[in-house]
């Protein structure tokens, strides 16, 4: 069975048959059930109070939270085990995407909560500290902040100066030092805190209990850009006792206990976006169809049809693209769960397996509703600036996602370092392709006009031929630089931009085959479109990245190569009508008021 299962970075170098991704047509009814109570309580708990979330009412994110613990909603990802309800990761994505469309200052104290509040312990804790802590935290009883971040400890996450010294008996620790932009930290009962033992090289994880009398005080609220009703402090911890038993793991092993964290925490930051983009776009086309100027709704306009068309293609694309990696992550916990491996551990190596692909994710999502959030603050005009319309919160809670769980900077080129450190490790033979490419560009050309009258089949080979691009400039840099490689990071840049628009293009390639082969041509025509010109765009992008990084690094013969080997990959056959394809993408959103291709 492992030998069918596509691990971490393959889609690379395998083409993939679309039946074997997930998409969102492909939930049950189950998951369904879930995902439309979870849409009532954030249209009803939410999104009609979303003023009173701009207005800092901090209190209210807290009652939320504890509204969303009473329906279970904070416990979808524990295992029943520890009074959760044990849902598959499928499902906890779910719910990620459709509670945090509403509110960034909802969604960041939910995702903080559930994900790196409570997640370290199920994954890492001891059975005793489970037992302890799980329970309260995924009924709602008691929520969880994630102390990780100082102020000389950013990207840089292992560098970090707070101290915990082991007292004299040897029964508790004493911990030392400051944390910042810790959300949740205002009304958290519990916190995940990283400190140094000694001059060990690694930190090491703690579960420390929120107990002002222990030398735990806190600085006030931030003032924040958006998410303005997430409760953001600095926590300062002096000689805060810890029994040794709350060592969260191994001594050490807290920067793998945060890395891992942030690898879950990426595909889920991902899914946060989904459903912002969708709401924006409803908003958006909702008042394109409603406000009239020169004597018609300005829906009318090619220039707002365009605008409306590349939010739609965003949230399709994005929505993809989660729910595939989302099903692969799954299915490895479900392939470890078989072999034995305990829940924690499965866990743990199938989403590690994926790290890739979260970032690529992370990347990808998080820009794209910074662009929905730009464009609806322009549907709106004067409107959109206006603090008395959604957007312009909207516009403001976006801009985080591109720092969170990592910057995008930082996650581009990790999608590259990891892709090559699984090659060396024989995890993805990247070599065999590489040398492959490197043969056909020294080969003659084929002048065969291919057969592309199957639906999506020239998308298909284009993004077989986009893989060729991104081994052919990624190879020839290895090459050339060998380890060295990470010091280039504009090259990376470059390189890991070509990697994700393949990743997400391909994702919404798929599932749109898949089904087009199962509801047939005609009911997906709009989704066909938003394929297209995604992919359109995606290799005009290419094309730019890839040739940025031959003419820094290549010379010669070598790059004239190199550029010959980029026009014929990214070469169409029959270009896609843009113009029309927008046309249509935004007509049926305007015909429907709102986004309906989440099935």
């Amino acid at each position: 069975m492992e030998k069918d299962i596509i691990r971490g970075g393959q889609f690379l170098v395998k083409d993939v048959p679309c039946d074997a991704i997930f998409t969102p047509e492909d939930l049950n009814e189950e998951q369904k059930m879930m995902r439309d109570s979870v849409k009532e309580f954030a249209d009803r708990e939410l999104w009609a109070n979303w003023e009173r979330f701009e207005a800092k009412d901090y209190a209210f994110t807290e009652a939320c939270m504890k509204k969303a613990g009473e329906m279970g909603l904070l416990a979808v990802a524990v295992p029943e085990k520890y009074e959760g309800l044990g849902m598959g990761f499928v499902s906890t994505v779910m719910v990620c995407d459709y509670i945090s469309g509403a509110t960034g200052s909802f969604s960041t104290a939910f995702g903080a909560h559930t994900g790196i509040g409570t997640m370290p312990i199920t994954l890492y804790g001891t059975e005793e500290q489970k037992q302890k802590y799980v329970p309260k935290l995924a009924s709602g009883e008691w929520f969880g902040a994630y102390c990780l971040t100082e102020p000389g400890a950013g990207s840089d996450a292992n560098s970090g100066k707070t101290k915990a010294v082991l007292s004299e008996d040897g029964s508790h620790y004493l911990i030392s030092g400051q944390k910042m932009w810790i959300s949740n930290a205002g009304f958290c009962n519990l916190f995940i805190v990283f400190a140094r033992i000694e001059d060990d090289k690694n930190i090491t994880g703690f579960i420390i209990e929120n107990d002002p009398s222990n030398g735990i005080s806190l600085g006030d609220e931030e003032k924040k850009l958006g998410i303005h009703s997430s409760s953001t402090r600095q926590v300062f911890f002096n000689e805060t006792k810890v029994p040794v038993e709350n060592m969260l793991s191994e001594r050490g092993n807290g920067f793998k206990i945060a890395m891992n964290a942030l690898n879950v925490g990426r595909i889920k930051l991902a899914a946060g976006c989904l459903d912002a983009q969708r709401r924006v776009l409803g908003e958006a086309v909702n008042y394109a169809n409603e406000r009239i100027q020169f004597k018609t709704p300005i829906m009318n306009f090619g220039a707002i049809k365009a605008k409306i068309a590349q939010m739609a293609i965003n949230a399709y694309v994005g929505e993809s693209a989660t729910y595939r990696a989302a099903k692969d992550i799954e299915n490895r916990i479900a392939i470890r769960e078989a072999a034995g491996n305990s829940h924690q551990e499965a866990e743990l190596k199938g989403v590690e397996e994926f790290a890739i692909e979260c970032s690529i994710l992370k990347v990808a999502v998080s820009e794209d509703i910074q662009q929905t959030a730009d464009e609806g603050v322009q549907v709106f005009g004067g409107m959109g600036f206006s603090a008395d319309t959604p957007m312009e919160s909207a516009w403001r809670d976006a801009r985080i996602s591109r720092i969170y769980e990592g910057t995008n900077e930082i996650n581009r080129m990790l999608t590259v370092g990891m892709l090559v450190k699984k090659a060396m490790k024989g995890h993805v033979d990247l070599l065999g392709p590489a040398t492959a490419v490197g043969e056909e560009l020294m080969g003659i050309p084929s002048f065969e006009v291919p057969d592309f009258s199957a639906c999506m089949s020239e998308e298909k080979d284009m993004v077989h031929r986009l893989k060729k691009v991104f081994l052919m400039v990624a190879g020839s840099a290895v090459q050339k630089f060998g380890p060295a490689l990470e010091e280039h990071q504009q090259l990376l840049l470059c390189a890991s931009d070509i990697l994700i628009e393949t990743y997400m293009a391909e994702s919404a390639i798929l599932r749109t085959e898949k089904n087009v082969k199962r509801f047939g041509e005609d009911a997906q025509k709009t989704q066909i479109a938003m394929a297209q010109l995604y992919l359109y765009q995606a290799v005009d992008i290419v094309i730019s990245k890839a040739k940025e990084a031959i003419v820094s690094f290549a010379e010669g013969d070598e790059q004239r190569m190199m550029l010959m080997g980029l026009k014929r990959f990214t070469k169409y056959t029959n270009h896609p009508n843009v113009v029309a394809l927008r046309e249509q993408i935004a007509d049926k959103i305007a015909a429907d008021n709102r986004y309906t291709f989440d099935a």
